[in-house]
């Protein structure tokens, strides 16, 4: 496969995973930023944990819950639908792997604003859904843009979780960094650095515009 077509591959399936976790990335933000706590404690710690854990061991655990013998795997196979080892898979291993750095950084963001203007909206008859909405959103929607960049960044960059469920098949679920791995086993070195330029180029774009926005960010809630 070329290297455009990897590209291509690599940034649709980072596409797909990073707008499957906006809504729900930016809803915990939301709930953990009103909340303190045992429970904002546990439920961010669960949320992050794929930060922590090995790609390969959240890789097995979407092999378990997607297989046949699991429930979510029986119903699939029942309507005829197949997940594993499909692009779907890969977008899937991506946005179980960029989630909690969107969510992290949604919710500096999202703490970074000043409550007051929440509670002024809700005194004068705005629901919390409405005053986070049009107050305070927009005041953290530079920290939002940022998070969103990141974790499309390291959706590119996904290998262990995504070799697990979605296998390495060119052409459908083969990445930029399984192609990497894939050219350097196969002793094709000068392969693997045109593809290892890409990446770096990605990353050092979507770095750049994500620490410009962190930056104006800061400066207005200073």
């Amino acid at each position: 496969m070329s290297e455009v077509g990897l590209l291509l591959v690599s940034l649709k399936i980072a596409a797909g995973s990073t707008v499957l976790i906006v809504l729900p990335a930016l809803a915990l933000a939301a709930w953990s930023w009103r909340r303190s706590g045992w429970w904002r404690a546990i439920v961010d710690s669960i949320a992050m944990l794929p930060l922590i854990l090995p790609p390969t061991a959240v890789g097995f655990v979407l092999l378990v819950l997607l297989g046949r013998r699991s429930v979510i795997g029986g119903m699939l196979e029942r309507i005829g639908a197949t997940i594993l080892f499909t692009q779907t898979a890969a977008v899937i291993a991506a946005a179980v792997m960029s989630f909690p750095l969107m969510f992290v950084m949604f919710r500096a963001a999202i703490d970074s604003t000043d409550p007051r203007y929440f509670q002024i909206a809700r005194t004068l008859g705005a629901s919390p859904l409405r005053a986070f909405m049009r107050v305070t959103l927009p005041l953290a929607w530079r920290g939002i843009v940022a998070g969103v960049i990141l974790a499309y960044c390291r959706a590119i960059g996904e290998f262990g979780a995504t070799a697990m469920i979605a296998g390495n098949i060119p052409g459908r679920t083969q990445t930029l960094a399984l192609a990497i791995y894939q050219r350097v086993e196969a002793g094709r070195e000068d392969d693997a650095r045109i593809l290892v330029v890409y990446v770096v180029l990605l990353a050092l774009t979507s770095l750049i515009a994500s620490e410009v926005l962190i930056g104006r960010h800061r400066k207005k809630t200073a």
